[in-house]
């Protein structure tokens, strides 16, 4: 508790001196990113500063009912903006920001705030726990440490946060500081029905039609320990679609029984040399062993990479590389720096 009481108030010096504070998570924000990037903000400015959260507005999908998102800075718009400090939250990696944020975060002192336990720890001071459920409750602890107010709004940003990254309560991440801080959480009128509503009961026609161009495409090897989706950028086009409306899609190989690894292999429009890949693991086999091959991370069962080769090139470099994982003698100790490719 020491180390934490130290960078909790290391943070908050930071905080205290700056006017103006900019706050962003990842690229293509989930609901983790965006609840902790919001109730951050809100907290900040009920404080008394003037904090803003930015991202690239149009991949927030569904999300985007979140109070708050109406006064979120477009990354486009953030030349013309000044700002005395950097907050990164639920981001491992710098250059796993926004492009459009990292000149700006690059000349500013930053605090970061995440839970993957690949972070490079960037940040001048760095809020970390790798055991957490979610960036949202280290936020939750944050606040409760500097005896910020919660309200509905901030609350209801960290409740999404909780509930996304930890499977509504189901993933081993889930411990007893988790319900605590979602307990607490509740007293603020967190609507908690309405929110799962909107983010698990209704899908766009866009998001439909994803799916069943998704479930088109499912491919399972070995034995049903692999399976596989895929969505073209002719897909996304086809249904005026972006990554927003496929955001449950790893689900479809996820479901499939006595599944091990998951893949959902999709094209951003106008990236003409890339394929994305969101990986999903179960029983001992880490996520991030794999995705770390590319340059990637996330979390022990959940992680993602960026391949930077065409559709089907990519999938032979990936389907690769998961067939290494699958070899090797020891899933519980397989090491990124012993499966690198060459």
């Amino acid at each position: 508790m020491a180390g934490k009481r130290e960078e909790y108030e290391k943070a908050a010096a930071l905080i205290a001196r700056a006017r103006r504070i900019l706050i962003s998570g990842h690229l293509s924000p989930d609901g983790d990113a965006l609840g902790s990037m919001l109730a951050l903000a809100r907290l900040l400015n009920n404080a008394g500063k003037q904090a803003f959260a930015t991202a690239d507005l149009n991949s927030l999908g569904k999300l985007g009912f979140l109070d708050g998102v109406e006064d979120m800075i477009p990354v486009r718009r953030l030349k013309r903006q000044r700002f005395d400090l950097f907050i990164a939250v639920d981001c491992a990696t710098f250059d796993r920001m926004p492009g459009e944020v990292r000149p700006v975060a690059e000349k500013l002192p930053i605090v970061c705030i995440d839970h993957h336990h690949t972070n490079t720890a960037f940040g001048d001071v760095s809020i970390l726990d790798p055991e957490a459920s979610s960036t949202g409750e280290l936020i939750w602890r944050f606040a409760k440490w500097n005896e910020w107010k919660l309200e509905r709004s901030s609350a209801e940003a960290l409740w999404v946060a909780m509930v996304t990254d930890s499977g509504r309560f189901a993933y081993d991440s889930t411990k007893p500081g988790t319900l605590r801080a979602a307990g607490d959480l509740l007293k603020h009128g967190v609507r908690t029905s309405f929110i799962n509503d909107i983010i698990y009961g209704g899908f766009t026609r866009k998001a439909i039609e994803l799916k069943r161009i998704a479930w088109r495409s499912l491919h399972i090897w070995k034995n049903r320990k692999v399976a596989e989706v895929t969505l073209t950028r002719d897909d996304f086009r086809s249904v005026r679609g972006t990554k927003a409306d496929a955001e449950d899609i790893i689900e479809i190989p996820r479901s499939v029984a006595k599944n091990e690894i998951a893949l959902f292999f999709y094209q951003i429009p106008d990236r003409t040399k890339e394929t994305r890949c969101s990986i999903r693991t179960r029983g001992d086999w880490d996520a991030t062993v794999i995705a770390g091959k590319f340059g990637g991370g996330g979390h022990l069962k959940a992680a993602g990479c960026t391949i930077k080769s065409p559709l089907a090139s990519a999938k032979r470099k990936m389907r690769q590389a998961v067939k290494e994982v699958l070899k090797s003698r020891n899933s519980k100790t397989a090491k990124i720096a012993d499966l690198k490719m060459s």
